[in-house]
C-alpha cells in the first residue's frame, strides 16, 4: 500500500522538463527495443556472422512485436488502462504471455541450429519474468530497469558496450521513480535481477 501510494503521489510535483527526459528514457530503454539491440550486440561482440546476427534479430524482435500487439490489444479492449501495465492483474497477464513467448523464442533458435549464446539470452530473459511473476504478491518488480542492467551484460567483453547500456540502464532506473511507476524497492530488486541473469549468461554462454 505504502509503495502504491508513493508511485500514485509522486508525479504531480514533479517538472515538466524532468517528466519529459523521464518519459524518454523510459521509451529509450524499454525491453522491446533494447533486448533485440542487446542480442545482435551481443552476437557482434562474440564475432557472430552476419547469418546468426540476422537470426537474433528476427527472433527478439518478433518477441518484441508480439508483446507490443499484445499489449496494444488489452489496451484497446479496455481489458488493461496503459500499455505499461502497472496494474497487479495486468502485470500478471503480461508476465504470463511474455515468458512463454521467450521461451518459445529460444527452443526455436536452438531447434534450428543458432549458436548456444541466442537461445541462452532468451530463456534467461524468460526466467527474469517468471521471477517478477512469482513476486507479484509482494512488489511489482521493474523489468525495465532489469532488462537494461541484463542487456548491459549481454555486451561483456566490449567495456564501451557495457558501460554505455549501463548509463541507460540507470538513467531508465531513474526515470521509473520520476513517473511514479515503482517504488525504490522495486526499481533495485529489477537491477538485482538483470545481474543475476547477466552474471548467469557470462557462466552459461560463454
Amino acid at each position: 500500500a505504502l509503495a502504491q501510494r508513493w508511485r500514485l503521489s509522486r508525479p504531480m510535483g514533479t517538472p515538466a522538463l524532468r517528466l519529459q527526459l523521464a518519459r524518454l528514457l523510459s521509451v529509450a530503454g524499454h525491453p522491446a527495443l533494447l533486448i533485440p539491440l542487446a542480442v545482435v550486440g551481443s552476437g557482434w561482440v562474440h564475432g557472430a556472422p552476419a547469418a546468426v546476427l540476422q537470426a537474433g534479430a528476427a527472433a527478439s524482435g518478433a518477441v518484441a512485436i508480439g508483446v507490443g500487439l499484445y499489449s496494444l490489444r488489452k489496451v484497446r479492449q479496455g481489458h488493461w488502462t496503459h500499455m505499461d501495465a502497472s496494474v497487479p492483474q495486468e502485470r500478471g497477464e503480461l508476465h504470463r504471455f511474455l515468458e512463454p513467448l521467450l521461451l518459445g523464442a529460444a527452443a526455436l533458435l536452438a531447434a534450428t541450429g543458432q549458436p548456444l549464446v541466442l537461445a541462452t539470452g532468451l530463456a534467461l530473459g524468460a526466467a527474469m519474468v517468471g521471477a517478477a511473476h512469482g513476486l507479484r504478491r509482494w512488489l511489482k518488480v521493474s523489468l525495465h530497469t532489469g532488462f537494461g542492467v541484463f542487456a548491459a551484460a549481454l555486451l561483456w567483453p566490449s567495456v564501451a558496450g557495457v558501460l554505455a547500456l549501463a548509463a541507460l540502464a540507470l538513467g531508465v532506473a531513474w526515470s521509473r521513480l520520476v513517473l511514479g511507476r515503482h517504488a525504490p524497492a522495486e526499481v533495485l530488486v529489477g537491477g538485482g535481477l538483470g545481474l543475476l541473469g547477466g552474471a548467469a549468461f557470462q557462466v552459461l554462454a560463454l
